[in-house]
């Protein structure tokens, strides 16, 4: 079986031979694996009225334990985007009445944002289609397959630094 990155090592082959272009291969089909990805999420998304931001808030918030709530600092650690961001994603959110923000007691300077029933309810809808549409894209590997595609992309991570610990500190 071959495909168009194969085609692409196959001509950089014929034109620089002794060139090791094998990493071509694994990145070629990252990135086209990727915008094959984004575009099926965003048809889901779309699908519920919500972007890839706004699910990743309300996914964030729904598997904090009850009762949903997190700090916006948490919520910017978690999507790893700048406090403006996760300040306009709030206040869209907000605006649709799918979070609150809550002054916390006793210090009134800080901020509980928490998930009102309508948020919980689309999340939860989103949440089944976005998972089906996953195992759908994935129906072509066996679980072993997965597992294994999992455990070697947790290694390249990892071998580039982007560990849990590392994250929580970005």
């Amino acid at each position: 079986m071959s495909d168009h990155v194969d085609r692409v090592l196959a001509q950089w082959a014929d034109q620089v031979p002794g060139l090791d272009a094998s990493s071509m291969g694994v990145f070629g089909r990252v990135k086209r694996l990727a915008r094959i990805i984004e575009a099926e999420q965003r048809a889901v998304f779309g699908a519920h009225d919500l972007d890839a931001a706004a699910f990743d808030v309300l996914a964030t918030l729904r598997r904090s334990p009850a009762p949903h709530r997190l700090t916006p600092a948490d919520l910017m650690r978690s999507a790893m985007v700048t406090s403006g961001a996760i300040t306009q994603r709030l206040d869209r959110l907000e605006a649709r009445e799918l979070v609150v923000r809550t002054r916390r007691e006793g210090d009134g300077r800080s901020v509980y944002v928490s998930l009102t029933e309508a948020g919980r309810e689309l999340i939860d809808r989103a949440l089944v289609d976005h998972v089906d549409n996953q195992n759908r894209l994935l129906s072509g590997l066996t679980h072993e397959q997965r597992d294994r595609v999992a455990d070697d992309l947790r290694g390249l991570l990892e071998s580039l630094g982007d560990t849990d610990r590392h994250a929580r500190r970005s």
